[in-house]
């Protein structure tokens, strides 16, 4: 859990965070999760989320910081996490001692203590189920913006449904992530915004309001418990008293809603229209301010967390850094001056010679292997001389990501 603080000049005023595994070990979490025996459910305790900013909160009163000057208040969680609050928690999150942390005070509000999240890939067979309900696996994703994921929280939802219905029964509201912690300073219950609402297989994209079917197709009585959704940037209220007697926090501090981490990143690195992000990482990540999208069965469309009218379109590639690293090891001594060395010394366009790597199974196309082709589009299966290796490596890898944008509506400005 990460703190920022800055002024009416975007400059950093205060900074700190909590590691999960390291400063709050009574969980025993690793990574912040539990893997579960069958190495699919994977799921964090929703206390240890609320301890945490207990522990945080505490940190920067013990260092000083005045609370009283906060203005605004806003953030980011982690997409597809979805938190389970029992029938009567409002009344308790409502009426919260500031006596006490609120930790102790929330500890009996959830009726699933350990939140379903973004790596759990359980719920099969609960996408295949709503596939099927809507009419398939495309307009799925012409309704709400992707296909069925197991990690996004209809499917999570419709498993506890399907698994533990006395658990769902007691359940009177569902956050997400996002959602839950704009809640605990809210003190009652946050709506989920658009944005972050759009990563559920749940939400009209087009439409800003839940698909009747994919709600009914998930869990009977689910509207109600999901609330309405809003815009990203609304401002949901002053903060909560808990939060002003506690710390000191004014009580004309605004609430403006939280959301997904994804969506934050677009707002956050102040994207426009026509713009495109990629981020290199172990897994590559592509996003872009789209005007009209195409949703697909591969990529995710999301409601634009800045311009309630546009959209944001996500990529996710699995052969990102790793699979640069290896080649770099085996054609530029593991050296980066190498490789971008033998990168320069080769044209654009490779004289043809074109690759596509994949040392596991990548999601975005659906393909695994090593597969060269020279400029008389054959296949070639010895590899390429070092340098051309290089340069068709990263030119394939970039002309993949180029290729997909555009297929969910990305216009490539002449």
């Amino acid at each position: 859990l990460k703190v920022i603080a800055i002024d009416e000049q975007l400059r950093v005023i205060y900074e700190d965070n909590v590691h999960f595994d390291k400063d709050l070990p009574e969980f025993k979490t690793q990574g912040g999760v539990y893997i579960h025996s069958d190495r699919l459910t994977v799921t964090s305790p929703v206390l240890m989320w609320v301890k945490a900013l207990d522990v945080i909160l505490e940190k920067m009163k013990s260092s000083g910081f005045n609370f009283s000057q906060v203005r605004a208040l806003s953030g980011a969680g982690q997409q597809h996490g979805s938190v389970y609050w029992k029938k009567g928690s409002n009344q308790i999150l409502k009426n919260a001692s500031p006596e006490l942390p609120l930790h102790q005070s929330l500890k009996g509000c959830f009726s699933v203590s350990d939140s379903p999240i973004w790596m759990d890939s359980s719920t099969a067979s609960q996408c295949r189920a709503l596939e099927k309900a809507v009419g398939g696996a495309q307009h799925l994703a012409s309704v709400t913006g992707s296909r069925a994921y197991e990690r996004f929280t209809g499917n999570q939802i419709a498993k506890i449904y399907s698994q533990n219905p006395e658990v769902y029964k007691q359940t009177e509201r569902i956050s997400l992530v996002s959602s839950f912690a704009a809640s605990l300073f809210l003190g009652t219950y946050a709506p989920i915004d658009y944005s972050d609402g759009s990563g559920m297989n749940l939400l009209q994209i087009w439409e800003k309001a839940w698909s009747k079917p994919c709600l009914d197709a998930c869990a009977p009585g689910l509207e109600e418990r999901l609330g309405c959704p809003v815009p990203s940037h609304s401002v949901l209220g002053p903060i909560s008293p808990y939060f002003s007697q506690r710390y000191g926090f004014s009580p004309d501090c605004k609430i403006v809603a939280f959301t997904g981490d994804n969506p934050a990143s677009l707002a956050g690195m102040r994207l426009q229209e026509g713009d495109i992000a990629i981020s290199l990482g172990t897994s590559d990540t592509l996003f872009l301010w789209i005007q009209e999208p195409t949703p697909a069965l591969e990529g995710h469309i999301l409601c634009n967390p800045v311009d309630s009218q546009t959209y944001m379109a996500l990529l996710c590639f699995k052969n990102g850094s790793l699979m640069r690293e290896r080649i770099r090891d085996e054609c530029a001594s593991g050296s980066w001056d190498e490789f971008s060395k033998a990168l320069s010394s080769t044209v654009a366009g490779n004289s043809g010679n074109l690759g596509f790597y994949f040392d596991v199974m990548e999601i975005t196309p659906e393909a695994v292997g090593i597969h060269r082709f020279n400029r008389d589009n054959q296949k070639v299966v010895s590899r390429f001389p070092k340098e051309v290796e290089i340069r068709a490596l990263i030119e394939g890898q970039f002309m993949a990501k180029r290729i997909h944008a555009e297929k969910l509506g990305y216009k490539v400005c002449k």
